[in-house]
């Protein structure tokens, strides 16, 4: 876990891999799965929506580390306000994944399970992180 300790005590780097990853979550959602929507069964209306979330939650987090060094002393906020839109995301994938299960593949399920696991893992590390950083500058 050394690699968490670090992620975790460098908020800029958390920003970047939060980034990172929802730009991957949206390059997959409008390049594999809309167009494989048979395989997955999420109707391409509700995949595009999501990737156009994970678009801005990008620009965001992409954001946050760029302009990191004048953002320093509000890191903690700007880390709990992208973990709770990311928690906010987790719950409206699931939801869209029970309003449409009569089409959902056994594939599609193991997607956006895995990817709520994974955005949940990075929402506790960004909680973890935010607290470091408010506990570091009292």
């Amino acid at each position: 876990m050394p690699f968490v300790r670090f992620l975790a005590s460098n908020p800029r780097s958390v920003f970047l891999l939060d980034g990172c990853g929802a730009l991957l979550t949206g390059a997959l959602l409008v390049l594999l799965l809309a167009p494989l929507e048979p395989l997955f069964g999420m109707p391409a209306f509700v995949l595009r929506p999501l990737a156009y979330v994970a678009g801005a939650f990008a620009l965001y987090s992409l954001g946050c580390f760029a302009l990191f060094p004048k953002l320093a002393a509000r890191a903690s906020i700007l880390l709990t306000v992208i973990a709770i839109a990311n928690s906010l995301y987790c719950v409206v994938t699931l939801a869209m994944l029970v309003a449409h299960r009569a089409h959902i593949t056994a594939l599609g399920v193991a997607y956006f399970i895995g990817e709520s696991l994974i955005v949940g893992m990075i929402v506790a590390l960004e909680l973890k992180t935010a607290g470091g950083v408010r506990r570091s500058s009292i």
